[in-house]
């Protein structure tokens, strides 16, 4: 696995390499100090996962990763920052990053690497938490409108809870395949992109606060 790192701070990014390398499992091919060099790494390198963090000089990593996946949709990158901000939470959860976590859970940066890479939104458990209270709606009773049906209110239930597939089916009492083909065609049906956005849809129009 390819990653590359950005981040203005030449401690951080020297002790994230350390970090990330010694799993023996993942190589960085590349480190960046800007949100500019954070695009031209990319494109150059095309790495399997961009870690970066978000407040840098001149620009943000918000507004790298909104220029590198209007380019490269399926581009993958992880936000890491000290900074647990419902804007910059609102605004990665928008623009379809895979995941956003907190610079001082140190012991999740891998195992989040090795997530994100296999197709999972991590965004940990304090920003999942929140997300209810930054997308505050009243329910929604919206099934027909959505064309969605009680099957799949369940399993968007429990993505919004940050089961994997596995503990999803577990939960249901089916089996991962029949889990992954609900969440297939439930992405189609809504015209989502990933399970983070599902996540969001359910806040947003079926939460019941």
């Amino acid at each position: 696995m390819r990653v590359l790192i950005v981040d203005d701070d030449v401690l951080v990014t020297t002790s994230l390499k350390t970090i990330i390398e010694a799993s023996g499992e993942i190589s960085v091919v590349g480190i960046g100090d800007s949100a500019i060099q954070a695009v031209e790494l990319y494109e150059e390198l095309q790495p399997d996962i961009l870690l970066m963090d978000i407040r840098m000089k001149e620009s943000t990593g918000i507004e790298a990763a909104t220029n590198i996946l209007a380019k490269n949709e399926q581009a993958v990158i992880l936000l890491l920052t000290t900074f647990s901000d419902d804007d910059y939470i609102m605004e990665a959860l928008r623009i379809g990053v895979k995941g956003y976590l907190l610079k001082q859970d140190i012991e999740a940066i891998v195992p989040s690497i090795k997530a994100v890479k296999n197709g999972q939104s991590v965004f940990g458990h304090t920003i999942m938490e929140r997300l209810p209270h930054l997308l505050q709606t009243e329910k929604i009773t919206c099934s027909e409108e959505h064309k969605v049906n009680e099957k799949d209110l369940s399993i968007l239930s429990l993505i919004a809870e940050g089961l994997n597939n596995k503990e999803i089916a577990d939960q249901l009492y089916l089996s991962e395949g029949t889990i992954r083909n609900y969440i297939s065609n439930l992405l189609e049906k809504l015209e989502l992109r990933d399970r983070t956005q599902l996540a969001v849809f359910y806040y947003k129009n079926i939460y019941v606060k």
